[in-house]
């Protein structure tokens, strides 16, 4: 009996000490509970920053976004109202290019210009915001409406011939423009200076959009100063850049552009005064609508062989460069 008895008490205890394993898996499942609201929390902070456009940003740059809206950079500054009316003086210059742009490639087309650096028509925002920033420092009490209103280059062109065919594609591809009824608000020449920068900027206001911009008329020579000189430029702006840094830099730009040749006429060349005609519309193609099917004629030329501006050829402004 007494051998029995022990039989029976051990195999009833056996199934106790095997099921205490089990039974002890039960508690992590509840250390898993706060790590799972901790992670919600975090999802939904990042969900939250997202939404408010903060962004997951390391914790020394939160500060940063304490402007609530403004922008900052190389030392200049906008407050978040400022930077908004910037913004949407971007989004404006955008709708405008649409419609300003053909007739820019029109025009190249028909003077027989290189249409240079096509895919930056539109300025950066942060250029734009660089530019503005630096007239209200450099004048103060200057608004921003103010600032936005002298800029032409939001939207901007560069037409490049070379030096014998400069002065009459400069004066084809103006009277275009001005035919078309955009009104010339500033003609730069610089051809005529012994030092520094040297080509023709000017600004036209467009007829539609009233958006003002910029049309550059360079030859080969000229915009590769340019471009060899924009750093330079950049860093003489720069409001933190010493009185003598600013000096040599002027020196060097003065050097590249020195070595430019003037192309022949150059130095005379002025804005059109007056539209080609009094009814331009009968006699030149609208640019921003396409040409009719099938239907071409062949441009008038002058002495040098070039089409007269008073009457052009059919053209497809799209597929024009």
């Amino acid at each position: 009996m007494t051998m029995r008895l022990s039989t029976r008490t051990t195999t009833h205890t056996t199934p106790r000490t095997t099921t205490r394993p089990t039974t002890g898996t039960t508690p992590p499942r509840t250390t898993r509970h706060p790590g799972h609201r901790l992670a919600g929390r975090a999802a939904t902070a990042a969900a939250l920053a997202t939404a408010l456009g903060l962004g997951a940003v390391p914790a020394a740059a939160t500060a940063a976004g304490t402007d609530h809206g403004g922008w900052h950079q190389d030392g200049l500054s906008l407050n978040a109202a400022d930077n908004k009316k910037v913004d949407a003086f971007v989004a404006r210059a955008r709708r405008a290019e649409r419609s300003i742009s053909p007739q820019v490639r029109a025009a190249a087309k028909i003077s027989h210009a290189e249409l240079v650096g096509f895919d930056h028509r539109l300025k950066s925002p942060d250029s734009l915001k660089r530019k503005v920033a630096t007239a209200m420092r450099e004048t103060p009490g200057r608004t921003v409406d103010e600032s936005l209103g002298k800029i032409n280059d939001a939207v901007r062109f560069t037409l490049q011939w070379p030096d014998a065919k400069y002065s009459q594609g400069v004066t084809t591809a103006s009277a275009l423009l001005s035919a078309w009824g955009n009104d010339s608000t500033r003609w730069s020449n610089t051809w005529h200076r012994a030092t520094g920068y040297k080509a023709i900027n000017s600004a036209w206001r467009a007829p539609r959009s009233h958006q003002l911009f910029e049309v550059q008329f360079h030859t080969p020579q000229s915009k590769a100063a340019q471009l060899e000189t924009h750093k330079l430029y950049e860093e003489q702006r720069l409001p933190n850049t010493p009185p003598e840094r600013v000096r040599e830099l002027q020196q060097k730009q003065d050097a590249i552009f020195a070595a430019v040749p003037v192309p022949p006429g150059a130095e005379r060349l002025t804005a059109p005064t007056r539209r080609l005609s009094p009814d331009p519309a009968r006699r030149l193609p609208d640019p921003n609508r396409n040409p009719e099917p099938n239907r071409k004629s062949e441009p008038s030329r002058d002495p040098n062989g070039e089409p007269s501006p008073s009457q052009s050829p059919s053209l497809d402004p799209v597929n024009s460069h």
